[in-house]
């Protein structure tokens, strides 16, 4: 009876000690004043608009990790506080079902979970590293400090162009999304450029090339696109 019990302690040591599984996306606040986490690998993505007005209100995110019950982040962009990028913080967390409350001190955010991350071939985080050029061919590019990202739950989506490196931030945009017969359409909810935007869809064509998510269409001004994304954690970077 030793070894059993042994191994049955052992199992229910490592059930105690299983760090919860944030993948996916989370929504806190009214449609006066909305605030979606989407969570992909191991980074996240916040921002705050008012979907009532249309209005975008801000943005933070980047990498994260769990330790002990706490969530431990090291910001990429921050257009409250362009001071806090770079700089470590961590907030308490707790997940019970589809709620999570996260914070620190007075400040505490009640997320409901809106999805897992799942169905999804493209839930992750995403890099653009092509974009079709004016000769009609793909035009590689490397990632470094300047960053397209895209991250992407089951059903939402939001892309963030910055510098983690000089702190610049260049725009961001974000909602749902659906995928059907080689389809990705995209139905905008908020966009710090442009809040006229805002309830369009915008519909691509995608296919996966060498494990690369390969889209084009046209984008929210009427341009053609054509663009190459990477996996960020096959990536490195």
């Amino acid at each position: 009876m030793k070894p059993l019990l042994f191994f049955l302690l052992l199992a229910l040591s490592s059930v105690s000690f299983a760090q919860p599984n944030l993948n996916g996306a989370w929504q806190a606040g009214t449609d006066e004043n909305r605030m979606v986490m989407i969570v992909a690998d191991k980074f996240y993505s916040i921002v705050v608009y008012s979907l009532k007005d249309k209005n975008y209100l801000g943005t933070f995110g980047g990498t994260y990790r769990i330790e002990s019950g706490e969530f431990i982040a090291m910001p990429e962009f921050d257009t409250f506080n362009k001071e806090q990028i770079g700089v470590e913080s961590r907030s308490v967390l707790h997940l019970s079902g589809t709620n999570l409350k996260m914070g620190s001190g007075k400040i505490v955010w009640d997320f409901k979970k809106l999805d897992d991350g799942k169905p999804g071939a493209l839930a992750g985080a995403w890099l653009i590293t092509g974009r079709m050029g004016d000769d009609g061919k793909i035009q590689s590019r490397t990632p470094g400090a300047r960053k397209t990202m895209k991250l992407l739950s089951g059903t939402r989506f939001q892309w963030i162009a910055y510098n983690n490196e000089t702190k610049e931030f260049f725009g961001t945009g974000g909602g749902t999304y659906t995928t059907e017969n080689g389809k990705y359409t995209e139905t905008i909810e908020v966009f710090s450029r442009d809040n006229s935007r805002v309830g369009a869809q915008l519909e691509f064509d995608f296919s996966f090339v060498e494990g690369n998510w390969r889209h084009s269409g046209k984008s929210s001004t009427g341009q053609p696109i054509d663009e190459i994304w990477s996996q960020r954690s096959k990536l490195g970077i």
